[in-house]
């Protein structure tokens, strides 16, 4: 019989353990219920927000042009203050040996009449416009010192006939401001005589010189009122191609051809085929070509010592009415001129058709009043109206 070891104390309970842990993996794995309680809540974080887009600057408008008043061009707004400056009115000669002038292609409004014997002469009147040179400055006559008036002009002059000398003492600081070379030239240096030409063909300013004389005078009020209604220049298509005018001066024959492009009227004169100004070398090319007819007559002598008769000197009838022509856009307008009196404008209204008695609308820009006596024969050519392809374009 074989004797096997007894079992020591120590192997019982490993034993026993061991025994143990088998029962234990051998039953089945029971799960306890969860107990209800407050819901778990996982913390989520809120959704970055997507950038908005950077609004763009609103552009800057335009500023906005101004309308100078004398003859209702468009100013730029930075050079805004030109538009109502004080008017300036310069008389310039207009005799062969004066020719070319100075000044006349930046001349807001240019008057052109007869003087001496029928021999024209100018009044250059500026607002907006600075020339580099203006002359020759020539002597007054009373019927453009009416005209200066109905813009409170500052009258630039190089002495003048007795009347108008009167008239500029009885005007002088109300309805315009005499600035006389035999004053303000010399020394002053407002004036001065140039030695290219001779005497009396060499008097000679500037823009820049004029303005400061009218600040020396006191005539440094603006100009606010207009005398005139402006409208814009017509569309491409309702100009007509070519037109031309011819006004007849003693020793002068105006000639205008019409622009179709630029709606402008291209100058010449008996001794200019296309007339430039010699201070700037720019063609004279106004936008509007306006004839007034009025009565002309010998200025007869009033004392003793008087030249009037002499020197053939003139005298228009610059108040009352009459006929006018008015050229713009290619187009004529029959129309009637006005004035009551030296401080009143000259009105130009439509003589005829729906609209007789209401004003004639001028086209902004350059203004040249013709004035010539009631017997001349002034004469014109309108252009032929646009064709379709032309009206297309």
């Amino acid at each position: 019989m074989l004797a096997f070891p007894r079992p020591s104390a120590a192997h019982l309970l490993a034993i026993l353990v061991l025994l143990s842990l088998a029962l234990a993996c051998a039953q089945p794995t029971t799960t306890s219920p969860a107990v209800p309680g407050d819901p778990t809540i996982t913390p989520r974080s809120n959704p970055t927000a997507s950038p908005s887009p950077t609004p763009s600057p609103s552009p800057t408008p335009a500023p906005t042009p101004v309308a100078a008043t004398l003859n209702g061009a468009w100013i730029p707004a930075a050079e805004a203050e030109r538009a109502q400056r004080h008017p300036i009115a310069v008389m310039v000669d207009d005799q062969v040996a004066a020719r070319p002038q100075s000044g006349l292609s930046d001349a807001d409004l240019i008057y052109q009449a007869p003087a001496e014997g029928g021999i024209p002469r100018y009044m250059l009147v500026f607002q907006a416009g600075d020339p580099p040179a203006v002359g020759p400055v020539r002597s007054s006559r009373r019927y453009f010192i009416g005209w200066a008036a109905e813009w409170r002009a500052v009258y630039v002059h190089v002495g003048g006939a007795p009347n108008a000398l009167r008239a500029l003492r009885e005007l002088n600081g109300d309805l315009v401001w005499d600035a006389d070379e035999y004053r303000w030239g010399g020394d002053p240096g407002y004036l001065w005589r140039i030695p290219e030409r001779f005497s009396p063909h060499n008097v000679y300013s500037s823009g820049e010189k004029l303005r400061a004389l009218a600040d020396r005078v006191g005539a440094d009020q603006p100009f606010t009122t207009p005398a005139w209604t402006f409208k814009e220049s017509a569309g491409m298509a309702e100009r007509p191609r070519g037109g031309s005018i011819v006004v007849p001066y003693l020793e002068n024959r105006i000639t205008y051809s019409y622009d179709r492009a630029s709606n402008r009227y291209l100058r010449a004169t008996s001794s200019e085929k296309l007339q430039k100004d010699a201070g700037t070398d720019r063609a004279i090319a106004p936008a509007n070509v306006v004839v007034l007819f009025m009565g002309v007559a010998p200025l007869r002598d009033d004392g003793p010592s008087s030249t009037n008769e002499k020197k053939n000197r003139l005298e228009i009838d610059y108040i009352g009415q009459g006929r006018a022509l008015v050229f713009r856009d290619g187009a004529l307008v029959d129309a009637t001129w006005s004035k009551a009196d030296d401080a009143s404008p000259t009105l130009l209204l439509y003589a005829s058709g729906t609209l007789k008695g209401t004003p004639v609308a001028l086209v902004r820009g350059q203004i040249v009043i013709q004035v010539v006596p009631t017997s001349t024969q002034v004469t014109w050519k309108l252009g032929r109206p646009a064709s379709v392809l032309e009206r297309a374009q």
